[in-house]
């Protein structure tokens, strides 16, 4: 009878940990041991004959990160010359709505294979893709490119199922917006993908959300409490933009008199299963009830100072006992999909406008972590601690960046710049193994986006009139 131990895995000689909790617990020292794809025990550890060791000497550990907002399909729509200075509204119409129709399923594939290989390389071990387009002339689906992509790279990912109910078009170019659809048929094809991907366990790898695109022009007061109502139903979260820019309170004012955090309440789209990306345009009343309803915002800081659409108030939600999260956005908007980077900029604007203590290093790892796993409802995960899943992101801190570093700990985020990972587990498993993702040949990768973004920047050719 064999009676040996299980395999073991050891991470060792780390220079400290932060562990994404908040208060005297957000930093600690020593090893951690992980089994059955669990954190069983943290501190000063005696290495075993079995274990495997990972040797974290020169690096620093955070919680693996949580994007709980992302647009994948943007990934092959960096710096698009009619969107670069552009607001919101028109940056819309040039880059997502102007290109979707000739985002074909290679193009997608690539977009998405940047995408996540970006995010893992910027310690992501989940990512919550809002994706919009599932119109019937597409010649692929998008999600079973997205589900194949994520299984193959190992990131946990949910699927943000997009969608509207109004068809509509910009009167001044010409361009449609989103394909529509009735309620029916977007809860239809929830329910399809619940029934195929969606695993409603505490450590799933696989989850789908119910995300109509914008809750101010997408859809109709009507839809929205249907569409609420359908995904609760369904057992799944929800997810949508709200007050991204000032027009959608505007909006929302004239159509309904009222804001639109107060708009959407009524129409049942708050809540502790739901999270909404930006939330840039919020007053008083609306973060308290968006804190006293449990519903999450996805702070998306970079995105939102490159269209010039503001400065989400996460710090107020926060100190109201709001739930907060971050999230990259979409590379259009963005031209990156680095996580380091979005904390970066989270613990700098906010301290630019508020003073240097509205926000701390360890609040903006919280958000990135602890955060991410309430919003998503996917609670074993966003923390270092025994009894939670081991999605752990080492960092290497032997670039020069780093050199001079007193808090080291701290330093990934402080630094800035181009995140060193130098280890990334998802579960237990290792997905990044001294700087490269396992499994993957990506050396031809840019050459093949180049392909791509020539043949999207060339002309679509309209057919002639009969």
């Amino acid at each position: 009878m064999n009676l040996a131990r299980p395999t073991r895995t050891l991470i060792r000689h780390a220079d400290g940990i932060l562990t994404g909790l908040t208060g005297s617990a957000a930093r600690a020292q020593g090893d951690i041991a992980i089994e059955d794809g669990k954190i069983t025990s943290i501190g000063r550890i005696d290495a075993r004959d079995r274990d495997v060791v990972i040797d974290a000497t020169g690096c620093v550990i955070y919680p693996g990160l949580i994007s709980t907002h992302h647009h994948l399909s943007q990934s092959v729509l960096k710096g698009v010359p009619a969107g670069l200075n552009a607001e919101l509204a028109e940056w819309l119409l040039q880059v997502p709505y102007g290109f979707w129709r000739k985002i074909d399923e290679h193009s997608f594939r690539i977009a998405v294979e940047i995408g996540m290989i970006e995010l893992l390389l910027s310690g992501v071990t989940t990512i919550a893709d809002h994706h919009y387009i599932f119109d019937p002339s597409l010649a692929y689906d998008p999600a079973e490119i997205l589900f194949a992509t994520a299984a193959r790279l190992g990131p946990r990912f949910v699927l943000c199922r997009g969608g509207a109910t109004r068809n509509t078009r910009s009167d001044s170019t010409g361009i449609m917006q989103i394909p529509a659809e009735s309620c029916d048929e977007m809860l239809s094809s929830a329910a399809a993908l619940v029934a195929r991907y969606h695993d409603p366990t505490p450590a799933a790898m696989r989850r789908i959300a119910l995300a109509p695109t914008n809750l101010i022009w997408s859809v109709g007061p009507d839809d929205i409490r249907v569409l609420a109502a359908g995904a609760r139903s369904l057992g799944i979260r929800l997810h949508s933009h709200l007050s991204e820019a000032p027009g959608d309170v505007l909006q929302c004012l004239q159509a309904h008199g009222m804001r639109p955090v107060e708009y959407v309440g009524q129409h049942g789209f708050l809540g502790e299963d739901v999270w909404l990306a930006h939330l840039i345009h919020v007053d008083q009343r609306e973060l308290e009830i968006l804190a006293d309803t449990g519903t999450a915002m996805a702070h998306c800081p970079q995105s939102n100072c490159r269209l010039g659409a503001g400065i989400a108030p996460a710090p107020r939600m926060a100190a109201l006992g709001g739930r907060i999260s971050l999230g990259v956005d979409g590379a259009g908007s963005n031209e990156s999909c680095d996580m380091v980077s979005e904390m970066h900029t989270a613990w700098q604007i906010h301290r630019a406008i508020c003073g240097p203590q509205a926000v701390t290093v360890e609040d903006v790892v919280s958000w990135a972590t602890a955060g991410g796993a309430t919003a998503l409802g996917i609670p074993n995960t966003g923390t270092i601690a025994p009894g939670m899943q081991a999605d752990l992101a080492i960092f290497e801190l032997s670039h020069l960046r780093y050199a001079g570093l007193h808090d080291r700990v701290a330093g990934p985020l402080m630094c800035g710049g181009s995140p060193q990972v130098r280890h990334l587990l998802v579960g237990g498993r290792q997905i990044i193994r001294d700087g490269s993702i396992l499994g993957t040949n990506d050396a031809d990768l840019a050459k093949i986006a180049a392909h791509v973004v020539k043949n999207l920047s060339t002309p679509m050719v309209s057919p002639s009139p009969p």
